[in-house]
């Protein structure tokens, strides 16, 4: 499906450098994608990969059958103030965190439209990437942005933009808490007399192996915990400490923040 199509990419990051790997892995060519970013240093790395990096949106790349919106949030309008008038009838994705999809159809006079929050696991292949969809969008356009999701990782479906709000809180957000915890237990290894270098490899493939088990097994996480905190033993002496101090309650408020951040970010950027 993605190997027929033209894709336009506005602004060449880590993000769209990571979507871009991921389409070229699936066979799309690198001839068929534009990717603008002002930066002449962006350019050439792009440029490496085969791709045809422009330092401007043009008409070849306003014709794209999919375009990207990869910039930043703060950057949004002006990034696409040039794009507007070059438009066709494109399916148009943005990756722009806070940026409202009822902004996005405004400021831009579409309603292809989707809205993704990707993560940053998506640089090694293995990311998580909520959508959500304009009303009336197609069957053929939801698979689509699928198929693009799909290039970097895993992605669900949510109903809204208040959804994507929690979709960013738990896995856009997430990799921070995971890299929180690894330092966490970092710090533990060596105040119990390993290294660092041992810590952090026990951390991290910890994490690995517990996620591909809770990925693989049908049963409810609550009951792979359980199953090693034998009552008595050394992990429910560090579970009943972690309740003790109202860790998971405090995990729990602490995406609600983000979420909470991701709701005023959209109001403070669909401000005209």
């Amino acid at each position: 499906m993605l190997d027929s199509l033209t894709f336009g990419f506005l602004g060449g990051g880590n993000m769209a450098s990571a979507l871009i790997g991921g389409l070229v892995a699936r066979g799309v060519p690198a001839g068929s994608i534009r990717v603008v970013d002002p930066s002449e240093d962006a350019r050439q790395r792009l440029s490496q990969s085969g791709v045809k990096a422009l330092a401007a949106p043009d008409a070849a790349f306003g014709a794209s059958n999919v375009i990207v919106l990869a910039v930043k949030p703060q950057q949004f309008r002006d990034a696409i103030a040039p794009l507007v008038p070059l438009l066709t009838d494109n399916l148009i994705i943005s990756v722009a965190a806070g940026i409202r999809l009822q902004d996005v159809a405004r400021w831009m006079g579409r309603t292809r439209l989707v809205r993704a929050m990707p993560n940053t696991p998506a640089l090694a292949g293995m990311g998580m990437t909520g959508l959500a969809a304009a009303p009336g969008l197609s069957g053929a356009d939801r698979d689509i942005a699928t198929a693009v999701a799909e290039a970097v990782g895993q992605c669900v479906w949510v109903e809204n933009d208040d959804q994507i709000d929690a979709v960013t809180a738990i896995s856009g957000s997430g990799p921070a808490y995971v890299f929180y915890f690894v330092e966490a237990m970092e710090r533990a290894a060596v105040e119990m007399g390993l290294s660092a270098e041992q810590g952090r490899k026990l951390a991290v493939e910890t994490f690995r192996g517990a996620a591909a088990l809770a990925a693989e097994s049908p049963e409810p996480v609550a009951t792979l915990r359980e199953r090693v905190t034998s009552k008595g033993g050394t992990t429910y002496a560090a579970v009943t400490a972690m309740d003790a101090s109202g860790m998971k309650d405090a995990f729990v408020k602490a995406m609600h923040a983000a979420a909470a951040r991701g709701r005023e970010m959209g109001a403070e950027f669909g401000k005209d």
